[in-house]
């Protein structure tokens, strides 16, 4: 087992990942911009080093300062939580090569599955349902582009191939849109993602997000640890989370859980991973594989009592997974909602000094934050402030927790969306569940149509 981990992110993140390493024993290196001098977790790290300005271009992704940082303080290991460089095949490269581990999956792997294009072709040919769609990347003639729009039938959706977080896409209903908005996309990616590659697929009308965690070894072993539903989104952002999904049955568990720890066998993938499918009308669509630990993770270890953090550290160790699938039982269900420093209906960014904090608390209630009073939240990164998580026996019993939970936090001097869980934990469909990835887009639209 690694004796110090170099933890290369901020945030709840890394807040989390220091906690499991404190559990298991192993000193932790927290490196920090100017602006986050002050978080939690640099304050209870055994080591922390400055790793540049504000600027996440000049700290966070800043891969010589952070090999360098590792470096310094003889870290064994590096582990990229979510965003910033966690699915950047060459940082893992870089990683590898300067003589440490990188918590996660080889580089080529990554590689593999973060290009949307040869993800899908892998998952076909490891029998893991896809959306119908275009047999690779577009060409480039119009009239082959237009055919293959009239094979799928509109409407259709093109994806950039290095896309992700929601960019690079754009719906077309009608034929005479199509080449202007492969142009455009095309156009998009080349300046977002450095890879013009676009794809098309069939655009599914009202899907719900379904995500299968797996943990994965490096000698073949696989599991699947159940499914979260991750519909509630804004703008491909996703804002409460839930294990298990709503009206999923055993057996669709069983079979698309099955084929995705058959994937990750048949590739090779090491780590923890999630794959993220569109579902409707009783069918799985694959959309693409996050080859990294996700924000909504808690969920999960709510229901099945498996740390996925800690065995994200033991995989990458060389250890073997300590569960077979049979281990795996589901108890119970977890909601988690994401608190933002953000208007709750304007979605502006609400940076600042946090002149007090009440966390919520009571049984079940789980909160993943970094906040406290005094503290500064900065204007250079993601708005997301925590995470407040229920757990009941019953789906009922944890809205109900959660309804009481967003009742008793409070953080004042910066502006969050709780009003807004509130309201949607108050929403008779979203009471009911199986709202589709489009509910809350079309909830808030009716919501300012009402106030003009």
């Amino acid at each position: 087992m690694f004796e110090k981990i170099l933890i290369a992110n901020r945030g709840e993140i890394a807040l989390r990942i220091q906690r499991a390493c404190r559990e298991m024993g192993i000193k932790t290196v927290v490196v920090h911009s100017e602006a986050d001098r002050e978080a939690k977790y640099v304050k209870l790290a055994d080591e922390s080093v400055c790793i540049g300005p504000a600027p996440s271009t000049k700290s966070y992704l800043n891969v010589p300062a952070l090999i360098a940082a590792a470096e310094v303080t003889d870290a064994q290991a590096i582990h990229p939580g979510y965003g910033f460089l966690s699915e950047n095949a060459d940082f893992a490269e870089r990683v590898e090569q300067s003589g440490f581990v990188f918590i996660g999956p080889r580089p080529d792997t990554i590689r593999l599955m973060g290009d949307k294009v040869s993800a899908k072709d892998a998952m076909i040919a490891a029998g893991v349902p896809c959306v119908p769609g275009s047999a690779g990347a577009l060409p480039d003639d119009p009239a082959e582009i237009v055919k293959i729009a009239k094979k799928i039938g509109f409407p259709v959706i093109i994806k950039a191939a290095g896309g992700g977080g929601g960019r690079g896409m754009r719906v077309v209903h009608t034929e005479g849109a199509l080449i202007n908005s492969v142009q455009m996309t095309r156009t998009e990616a080349g300046a977002a993602f450095g890879n013009p590659t676009v794809y098309m697929e069939k655009y599914l009308q009202q899907p719900r997000h379904i995500e299968i965690q797996i943990l994965a070894d490096e000698y073949g072993n696989a599991i699947y640890l159940g499914e979260r539903d991750c519909s509630m989104q804004r703008r491909h952002q996703k804002i409460i989370e839930e294990a298990p999904a709503p009206g999923i049955t055993d057996e669709q568990r069983q079979r698309i859980g099955t084929a995705c720890a058959e994937a990750c066998s048949r590739i090779g993938y090491r780590g923890a991973g999630t794959f993220e499918f569109l579902f409707e009308n009783g069918e799985f669509y694959f959309i693409e594989m996050n080859t990294r630990v996700q924000v909504e993770h808690p969920v999960t270890e709510m229901i099945t009592g498996v740390d996925i953090v800690q065995e994200q550290i033991r995989i990458a160790a060389g250890e073997k997974l300590r569960y077979k699938q049979s281990d795996i039982i589901l108890r119970g269900h977890a909601m988690e909602c994401r608190i933002n420093a953000e208007d709750p209906f304007t979605f502006v960014p609400s940076p600042g000094k946090i002149e007090s904090y009440h966390p919520a608390g009571g049984p079940g209630i789980r909160i993943d934050s970094h906040i406290y009073q005094g503290y500064t939240v900065p204007s250079h990164y993601d708005s997301m402030v925590g995470k407040l998580i229920s757990y009941g026996d019953t789906r009922e019993q944890a809205m109900a927790r959660m309804r009481v939970a967003l009742s008793e936090i409070s953080i004042s001097g910066i502006k969050t969306n709780i009003q807004l869980h509130q309201e949607l934990f108050m929403d008779a469909a979203f009471q009911r569940g199986s709202t589709s990835i489009h509910y809350l887009e079309e909830r808030l639209s009716q919501m300012k149509k009402g106030e003009a």
